[in-house]
């Protein structure tokens, strides 16, 4: 992209982005008005400042806007940080929104009397095969992964699996569908990613981004 052109910022659909629009607006960017309209089908959206534009992706494709040069920053869960694990990412400032975790869970009936310590060999059904690998892999249980994008939670109950790796919130779903969560692999919130390329090819706009959601994040 020309150094003349405005930086992208990627962001991602869904419930995040309720938590994510006051902090835009305390780092100075207010999206047109067509961002908030629910039946606009645009992806780019103009701001109030020419100098940034924003692109609405899933939440799993922010990482890699960012990291092929697409969009300049974005905004992402290190879930999504870890399980792609691009060189290219800077993640420079935890935003403090979108808290959650990434967590192992299995049906109660073996929840209750499991030790997670004892396994040396698992199937799990998950869409971070990758972190959930590198999780067990680090204990030495060889972990089989199959790779699913939604309703994880029906796996065990259909006999694909006993156990699941997803984001947990308030772990009603787990509860609705008879599982209980038995290990925590992280801590998730959203954090202000980078692309390295644009920060040394653009550095005096990319770094006062940077500074700018930095300071709104802490203002919260």
């Amino acid at each position: 992209m020309s150094a003349n052109q405005a930086l992208v910022l990627a962001v991602p659909k869904g419930r995040i982005l309720g938590e994510l629009v006051p902090l835009l607006h305390r780092a100075g960017i207010r999206p047109e008005a067509a961002f908030a309209d629910e039946d606009d089908r645009r992806l780019r959206f103009a701001t109030d400042d020419p100098r940034i534009e924003i692109v609405r992706v899933r939440s799993f494709d922010v990482a890699t806007f960012v990291a092929f040069g697409a969009a300049h920053l974005g905004v992402a869960g290190n879930d999504v940080i870890m399980e792609f694990d691009y060189p290219e990412l800077y993640a420079p400032v935890d935003l403090g929104i979108g808290h959650c975790r990434l967590s192992v869970a299995e049906p109660a009936h073996l929840g209750a009397g499991d030790d997670p310590a004892r396994w040396s060999h698992i199937r799990v059904a998950t869409k971070y095969p990758a972190i959930t690998r590198r999780h067990f892999a680090a204990r030495g249980v060889q972990a089989e992964c199959i790779k699913l994008s939604g309703a994880m939670e029906l796996a065990p109950g259909l006999g694909l699996c006993q156990r699941i790796v997803d984001l947990v919130s308030s772990g009603a779903t787990l509860t609705a569908n008879d599982l209980v969560e038995v290990e925590v692999i992280a801590e998730v919130t959203s954090r202000l990613i980078v692309n390295r390329a644009a920060l040394k090819t653009r550095p005096v706009e990319v770094s006062a981004w940077v500074d700018r959601f930095r300071e709104a994040a802490d203002a919260a």
